[in-house]
């Protein structure tokens, strides 16, 4: 890469994970800029300046109306067009937990339905109360997802939300997005078998922890990749146990952001 790429990391009042996210893509090699959402619709900053989208994790308006709805309704009605484009241009584009949330409920995942109608969501807890924990995740190889593409190892980071719980909006849905390989994590144990609670701590059918659009290039995961970068992050550094990390995501997304 000629130049790091730009990434914008769009923030909304109640986001709180911005910060990991910039030291994250400093570790991977971009030029991450925390940018309020405000500033987008009010014409400070363009979009198509940038060369990689994140949304954070958080509560953005406090969670009113349901984890990441007013935000995705400010994202489908205030940056539409905007997204769209980028999204269009092949840019990548990463959701992370409610910045998850919103790119489902404003439909630009998984991408399959029409603007602003939603084929599925991101629901309450199976066991209804939150879950902070640390899993793992195994990425599939046949998804086209720019961010995990030849990922030979799961990915170990933690949860922290109280609404992660993957919905379709039906069977031939969910079957659709299976098909074009648009799960590109699951939830398993250790040993990287698909196993239920606390494994997949919210009960996500198929064990569906993150899911792409058709395209690969826009990403979003309920877990929390930037908050394991760096090797004494992990639970167990101080007993020598290191690898899985979540870096590789985003090396992924920096790397293929150099090349649109």
């Amino acid at each position: 890469m000629a130049a790091k790429p730009r990434v914008i990391i769009l923030s909304a009042t109640g986001s709180n994970r911005d910060r990991d996210v910039a030291a994250a893509i400093e570790l991977a090699g971009g030029m991450p800029e925390i940018v309020h959402v405000n500033a987008l619709i009010a014409g400070e900053r363009t979009l198509s300046t940038y060369q990689m989208l994140i949304l954070p994790g958080g509560f953005s308006n406090g969670d009113d109306l349901g984890a990441g709805k007013l935000w995705a309704v400010t994202l489908r009605h205030r940056l539409g067009e905007a997204l769209d484009a980028f999204v269009a241009a092949g840019k990548p584009v990463l959701g992370i937990c409610n910045g998850f949330q919103a790119l489902v409920k404003s439909s630009l995942l998984p991408g399959d339905g029409e603007p602003g109608k939603p084929v599925a969501t991101l629901t309450r807890n199976e066991r209804a109360h939150f879950e902070c924990r640390w899993v793992h995740l195994e990425p599939d190889p046949a998804s086209p997802c720019v961010f995990t593409k030849g990922l030979e190892e799961p990915i170990f980071c933690p949860v922290a939300h109280g609404e992660g719980q993957f919905v379709a909006r039906d069977d031939a849905t969910l079957k659709a997005i299976e098909a074009r390989g648009g799960v590109a994590l699951r939830y398993v144990d250790a040993s990287g078998t698909r196993a239920g609670y606390p494994h997949n701590p919210n009960g996500s059918v198929g064990n569906i922890a993150g899911i792409t659009n058709a395209k690969g290039n826009v990403l979003g995961l309920m877990p929390h990749p930037e908050n394991h970068v760096r090797p004494e992050q992990h639970p167990e550094f101080h007993r020598g146990v290191a690898g899985r990390s979540g870096l590789t995501l985003f090396r992924n997304g920096i790397r293929y952001a150099g090349e649109v």
